[in-house]
Parts: C-alpha cells; sequence; structure tokens
C-alpha cells in the first residue's frame, strides 16, 4: 500500500501537505452538504467585543451612591446636573422613573435611557439590563455598578457589556459626563 502512496505521489508530483489539503477539502464539502440538507445553521463567537469597564471613586458612603442611583427622586435630580440636560438632548421637566425593586423597569433622561434592574443587592450591586431609545427593538445591554466601600468613600467599579459595536467611545464619554459626573456634584451637596 506504502508503495502504490508513493507511486500516486510521485506520479502526479504532488506534496503530502498537498494531499492532505485535498482530502480535508473533499471531506469539509461533505460535511458542508449535510448541513445544507438539514437546514443551514449559523453559528458565531466574537472576539473583538467591546464593553466598559470604569472605576469611580464618590466622595459619600455606600448606602448614599446605591439610593442616588435606584431612587427615583434622586436621581432625577443627578440628570439635572448632566451634560444630556443642559445641552438639551433629553427632555428636562421629565422625572426619572426607577422601579426600586429585582425585575422593576426604569427610565431615565426623558425616556431616552431605559430598562429592567435585573439584580439590586442593597448598597452593594446594582445590574441593570440596559438601552438607549435609538437603538433596535430588543436590543439590551448589561450594565453592573459594584459598590465597594473605601474609608468614607465609595468606589463604584462599573462594567458595561453587551451593546452595539462601535458604541464603546461613545458610551463611554457618555457615563463620564451624564452619569459620574453630575452623580458626584449631587453627592457634594449637604
Amino acid at each position: 500500500m506504502s508503495n502504490m502512496k508513493s507511486l500516486y505521489l510521485a506520479a502526479t508530483n504532488l506534496t503530502r501537505r498537498q494531499v492532505i489539503a485535498d482530502v480535508a477539502l473533499v471531506l469539509g464539502g461533505l460535511g458542508l452538504a449535510s448541513v445544507e440538507a438539514s437546514g443551514a445553521t449559523t453559528e458565531e463567537i466574537s472576539h473583538a467585543a467591546e464593553s466598559i469597564h470604569d472605576e469611580t471613586v464618590f466622595k459619600a458612603t455606600r448606602k448614599r451612591v446605591y439610593e442616588a442611583l435606584t431612587d427615583a427622586k434622586q436621581f432625577h435630580q443627578v440628570t439635572q446636573l448632566s451634560a444630556a440636560m443642559k445641552s438639551g438632548m433629553a427632555p428636562g421637566n421629565v422625572p426619572a422613573e426607577i422601579k426600586n425593586e429585582a425585575g422593576g423597569a426604569f427610565s431615565l433622561f426623558g425616556g431616552y435611557i431605559s430598562g429592567r434592574n435585573i439584580e439590586l443587592v442593597p448598597n452593594e450591586r446594582i445590574v441593570q439590563a440596559w438601552r438607549v431609545g435609538n437603538w433596535g427593538p430588543g436590543i439590551y445591554s448589561i450594565a453592573r455598578f459594584g459598590l465597594a466601600e473605601q474609608g468614607a468613600e465609595t468606589k463604584i467599579v462599573f462594567d458595561h457589556t453587551g451593546f452595539p459595536k462601535g458604541d464603546a467611545e461613545h458610551l463611554a464619554e457618555g457615563w463620564r459626563i451624564n452619569y459620574w459626573e453630575p452623580l458626584a456634584k449631587f453627592l457634594a451637596q449637604p
């Protein structure tokens, strides 16, 4: 058998690598034909997903920071200090709506931001299904706020994932000017 293989390789002037590649193509074609016959499915694993990670320290207790992010009246005051409200991007008279419970809906910045609270652990963690109003129907990302005590201050360890590709830079800037900066101003008030 090995003599025949040697003769075949010599006769066709193919390298061993070319023969293996040809066999792989034939077998791959057979596999592809069976997928097409059974109903095509596509599967994709992204290794280039964008995400945002931020760590910001606030001069307030974890309880105060948590309440400012989950209480509709307090968060409405935060939004009034945001760049979105100052620029006229969001209607200033529409109050924030936040159902302070797991599964509860929220609507912020005049409805421009909306979603649901997935997990609420008082003074420790907030996890939200979060979306921007101009995203396609059914598109939600995950925003996670971890609250870590640092003496008399609180560090928010923030991660935002699952948003549409290409939005990272815009969203990171939005978090800074519409959440972190106005939240710091709000928390500095007596």
